[in-house]
């Protein structure tokens, strides 16, 4: 190749650069130059049979550059050009309404447990969590349940190995180490919420899976009416100031004297409604004074020192709070359930 051939060669590339006018067109042609088989490789493969290497060599060294200069200038004209295009084709009218972005909702039984600690935190408690999976002592023995209990058997519990692991029936056995690890020697004043689990047909207010809130307070000087000042603050910070309280004598294996307390009905204002069953008030908890037998067992002198103890279910209180009628609301995975509670409150 003499140096006459080399200025055609890039006249032609020249030419051809001209006509191209896409992307795809461009890299074909670079192909057909440089590739494996090109035409500017071939000329480079000719270099071992010409007589002068070096001017052949330096000839098809300025044909390659040549064309590699001309070929970065059509590449940045063509991205250009096809960006320019893009822009055009796919502009958006900021005049017209946003698109509305679907955003996710608290779980309404979390927003609840969170809003119950908070509010036994503001009370000097601490929140104290515990295993599921638990061993009979804590979740029974320790808590006045010895073996052949009659009480037992209303807690149908899923045991795991024997009658020694199951899983919890409450979250009264974090009371119980609690207890223990005081040592019998320092006050205690915890909320424990958490999962539970029982052997219970599952329908529109039970649930075989279903989270409790149970509080522990042991001092010396405790009493019924520190427990009923305590009960009055929860229950008009869930359904408000014009709440009213009462307690009713019942029974509990751990507590003594035990009682069932309720509200006042947020519906119907004492005047009855389905609500309320007629009634004019709501059970929403169990409470009572710590059972001597249960402060001696995990360490505490009865006699020294005593307590009170409650446990609300969570489920039972937001789905009065929230107007849910079946607890089977809180476990399914239909968004539309949830997306009543997708806003924030004051």
């Amino acid at each position: 190749m003499n140096e006459e051939k080399a200025k055609k060669i890039m006249e032609e590339i020249s030419q051809r650069f001209e006509h191209i006018t896409d992307l795809k067109e461009l890299i074909d042609y670079k192909v057909e130059q440089l590739g494996k088989k090109g035409k500017i490789t071939t000329l480079q493969a000719g270099i071992k049979d010409a007589v002068d290497k070096k001017e052949y060599g330096k000839l098809v060294n300025t044909v390659k550059n040549h064309f590699n200069e001309i070929y970065e200038a059509k590449m940045k004209l063509l991205e250009e050009f096809e960006l320019k295009k893009k822009l055009e084709s796919e502009k958006i009218d900021i005049t017209l309404p946003a698109t509305k972005v679907r955003t996710g909702s608290p779980n309404i039984l979390e927003k609840t447990v969170e809003d119950m600690e908070n509010l036994f935190m503001s009370l000097g408690y601490d929140v104290v969590e515990g295993p599921e999976i638990e061993e009979d002592l804590y979740n029974f023995e320790l808590l006045n349940l010895p073996k052949g209990h009659p009480a037992r058997d209303s807690q149908d519990t899923f045991y795991l190995e024997g009658d020694k692991i199951l899983l919890r029936s409450h979250t009264s056995p974090v009371q119980a180490r609690t207890m223990l690890e005081g040592k019998g020697e320092k006050p205690i004043r915890v909320v424990c919420p958490g999962k539970t689990y029982r052997r219970d047909d599952d329908d529109a207010t039970h649930s075989h899976n279903f989270m409790q809130i149970e509080g522990l307070l042991v001092d010396k000087r405790a009493t019924l009416a520190d427990l009923k000042g305590t009960f009055d603050v929860v229950a008009k910070h869930l359904f408000g100031d014009d709440c009213i309280t009462r307690f009713r004598p019942s029974y509990y294996p751990f507590t003594e004297p035990s009682v069932e307390t309720d509200i006042s009905c947020f519906k119907c204002k004492g005047e009855g409604c389905p609500i309320c069953k007629n009634t004019g008030w709501i059970t929403i908890s169990g409470a009572g004074v710590v059972h001597p037998n249960v402060l001696k067992m995990c360490g505490y002198d009865p006699s020294i020192w005593h307590g009170f103890a409650f446990g609300f279910g969570l489920e039972r209180i937001a789905m009065l709070k929230y107007g849910i009628n079946d607890i089977r609301t809180f476990y399914n995975t239909d968004l539309r359930e949830s997306k009543v509670f997708d806003r924030r409150e004051d």
